[in-house]
């Protein structure tokens, strides 16, 4: 096999984990903004409202456990 035809397969494989790359990372924020949106409609009341204005850490961290449970649902998703 030649140098050239090499080079022209390792781009198209470049290309392609790159595009597979950015297909997940999309895949990964459109479910993070849906998991937040649910989380906000099943929660009956303002969470940007108790989070910031209110201080309330335990909403805090409970949403943020949720975020992190999803990111490791995504990366597991990912890596197949």
């Amino acid at each position: 096999m030649q140098p050239e035809s090499t080079e022209v397969a390792m781009q198209g494989m470049l290309i392609k984990q790159l595009v597979s790359a950015a297909v997940f990372s999309a895949m990964g924020v459109a479910v993070f903004a849906i998991a937040f949106w649910v989380m906000c409609k099943v929660a009956g009341f303002s969470v940007r409202k108790e989070i910031a204005e209110d201080q309330n850490t335990a909403l805090a961290i409970v949403m943020g456990s949720v975020i992190l449970g999803i990111a490791i649902i995504v990366a597991s998703a990912v890596n197949g």
